[in-house]
C-alpha cells in the first residue's frame, strides 16, 4: 500500500515511520510512505499557505492553491482515495481501518489552525475522517495513528496475521485480561485457568472476561452486541469470578 501524507510539518513523521512495526514493513516493502511539505506547493515567494477567514474571526485557514497543487502534483495512479483529517469527519474506527486497509494508495491530508479551505473538503477529497472527539494542534498525529492502524492489517506486516483478528475492536467488544510469567508477582497471581492447558476452558474464559470489561468500561459498545447462549454463560462465569475476587480482598470484618 502507498501512504502520501500532505503536511506543513513532514518532520513529524521521521521516527514513526522508522522505527517498529511501521518501519520494518517500510523496510519489507510491504508499506510506502511519502510524505510531502504543503509549503513547497505555495506559489508567493513567503510560501504562505495560510490567510485570515473571509467573514473574521479567530485565527488562519489553510488556503486551497497550495494543498490542490500537490495533489496534482503527486499524480492520480495508482488511483488514491483523499482523505482530508478534520474533527468534523466521521470516527476513525477498526472498521473503517479495515476498509481502508484493502485500498491501494490513500492520501491523508493534515489539516491545521482552524482548519482548510471549506472548497477542499466540499470539492477535492473522497471523505473526512477524524480520530477522536477532542482537539489536536494538527492533523500530522491523526495520520500517524491512522497508518499504524491500517498498515498492521495488511498481509504478512504482523509476524501472525492471526493476531489482528483477536484484538479489541474486532467486533464490538474489548480484548479479555493478558498475563505472562511469572505466575506470582508481589503476591498477585495468574488465573489458574490460564495455567491449565485446557483449551476450551481457557476461551469461555477469555470470552466471558472480553464480555465483562466491555460492559463495564465501553457500555456503547456492549450495546451493539448480539449475546448468544454460549456468550451469556460465559459472561456469568467470568461474572461470579470477579466477584469471588472482590470478596477475596476486602479486609476481614468489612461488609
Amino acid at each position: 500500500m502507498i501512504f502520501d501524507i500532505l503536511s506543513l510539518f513532514p518532520g513529524m513523521f521521521v521516527s514513526p515511520l522508522s522505527d517498529s512495526i511501521l518501519g520494518k514493513a517500510v523496510e519489507r516493502g510491504l508499506i510506502s510512505v511519502r510524505v510531502h511539505n504543503i509549503r513547497s506547493y505555495a506559489r508567493d515567494k513567503h510560501q504562505m499557505t495560510d490567510d485570515r477567514p473571509f467573514g473574521g474571526g479567530e485565527g488562519m485557514v489553510m488556503k486551497p492553491e497550495p494543498i490542490v497543487s500537490a495533489l496534482r502534483a503527486i499524480g492520480p495512479e495508482p488511483r488514491p482515495r483523499i482523505i482530508l483529517l478534520s474533527p468534523q469527519g466521521k470516527l476513525f474506527d477498526q472498521r473503517a481501518a479495515r476498509r481502508l486497509s484493502g485500498l491501494p494508495r490513500l492520501i491523508l491530508i493534515c489539516g491545521r489552525y482552524e482548519g482548510v479551505d471549506e472548497r477542499v473538503a466540499r470539492h477535492f477529497v473522497d471523505e473526512e475522517i477524524s480520530i477522536g472527539d477532542y482537539v489536536l494542534t494538527g492533523g500530522e498525529l491523526a495520520a500517524m495513528v491512522m497508518v499504524d492502524a491500517i498498515t498492521r492489517l495488511i498481509p504478512g506486516v504482523l509476524g501472525n496475521d492471526l493476531s489482528a483478528e483477536a484484538e479489541s475492536f474486532v467486533e464490538p467488544i474489548l480484548e479479555y485480561p493478558q498475563y505472562t510469567r511469572p505466575q506470582e508477582f508481589q503476591g498477585y497471581k495468574v488465573p489458574e485457568i490460564l495455567l491449565s492447558g485446557h483449551h476450551a476452558a481457557i476461551q469461555k474464559w477469555r470470552r466471558g472476561y472480553a464480555l465483562l470489561r466491555t460492559r463495564q468500561r465501553r457500555p456503547d459498545l456492549f450495546a451493539r452486541l448480539e449475546l448468544t447462549a454460549v456468550d451469556r454463560e460465559c459472561l456469568g462465569l467470568a461474572e461470579e469470578e470477579e466477584a469471588g475476587a472482590v470478596r477475596r480482598s476486602k479486609p476481614e470484618g468489612a461488609g
